[in-house]
């Protein structure tokens, strides 16, 4: 079993720690939080050990989880690489582009793996179907929020749209060539609604809205494709594949035909995929203590958080 400790306590901190402690394949030994009094009420309640500092911590593991606010991400993830451990980061990976550039090149240079949380590679509704998504030509993705305070220590596109950005970056095999955006401040100092168009080399346009001031929550995807359109609700867990192909001479009296100007017949299918219940958390600390006992490629690489951040940047640039 790998040691691991969890670096802040928070909301988000709190389900790391208990996960944790479930996990066959981690040792939880810990946590360390700033807040003495937050420190006090977590270890009182939930029986997890309170370190002193995040130095004692990071000597006592193998694995430390970054649970921190975003700015606090590139000096923890830093002091726990030098000491040796192998690190998962919650997302965004850092601050700026930079700092996670920084990061990836010292986990290089002391071959440590790190992780980065995007938790929606490992929805259900997604892992269902990713394997159909081959080469889509125009994405739409709708990340709507209802207003959390929580969240508004950064941008809405580092809070919200981040996640749909990796998922598009993961899908998507082709350099980014443009990036138009817009956003706008509602509540917070910095935007609260915003939507981008990013353009590939190949192509492939994706249209991204994200919202932290809706009346509902929403986090629909849909992905289209030669003859085929694929739609994810990461919320509802629920995916839908619809697919046309060459129409039979003689289809079933129930089948839908579409016949263009040329004549050409095609008829749809409908399929929507069996989506297993899961916990995506788990799975995704899970599969990172798989990719270090293992000496294997995490799910998704410190490199693959750089990307999203790089591209997160690209649209927070254009307000």
């Amino acid at each position: 079993m790998l040691k691991v400790g969890v670096l802040g306590a928070g909301h988000l901190g709190k389900i790391h720690l208990k996960l944790l402690q479930e996990s066959k394949y981690y040792e939880l030994l810990g946590f360390y939080d700033p807040s003495e009094e937050n420190s006090k009420k977590v270890s009182t309640e939930f029986g997890y050990k309170a370190f002193d500092s995040i130095e004692d911590l990071v000597e006592a593991v193998d694995v430390v989880d970054i649970v921190t606010p975003t700015l606090s991400h590139f000096e923890c993830a830093k002091m726990a690489i030098e000491k040796g451990c192998h690190i998962f980061i919650e997302k965004p990976i850092t601050n700026t582009v930079l700092e996670a550039e920084a990061i990836r090149t010292l986990a290089s240079q002391k071959h440590i793996l790190g992780q980065v949380g995007h938790v929606e590679r490992f929805n259900p509704a997604f892992t269902a179907v990713k394997d159909m998504i081959g080469s889509p030509m125009f994405i739409e993705c709708h990340r709507l929020a209802e207003f959390n305070p929580r969240g508004t220590d950064v941008p809405v596109v580092l809070d919200l749209m981040i996640h749909d950005i990796d998922i598009i970056l993961s899908v998507v095999k082709s350099p980014v060539k443009n990036v138009h955006a817009s956003g706008v401040s509602v509540i917070s100092d910095t935007p609260d609604i915003a939507n981008a168009r990013i353009e590939f080399e190949n192509g492939c346009v994706a249209n991204l809205t994200a919202s932290r001031i809706s009346m509902k929550n929403m986090r629909k995807s849909r992905f289209f494709q030669k003859d085929a359109y694929i739609s994810v609700d990461f919320l509802e867990k629920k995916s839908e594949v619809v697919r046309m192909k060459d129409a039979p001479e003689n289809p079933d009296e129930f089948a839908m035909i579409l016949q263009n100007a040329e004549g050409i017949k095609k008829q749809i299918y409908f399929d929507n995929p069996e989506v297993a219940s899961n916990n995506a958390i788990l799975d995704e600390l899970e599969t990172f203590a798989d990719a270090i006992v293992n000496n294997t490629r995490p799910v998704v690489t410190l490199n693959d958080g750089t990307k999203a951040l790089r591209v997160a940047q690209q649209i927070i640039d254009c307000f």
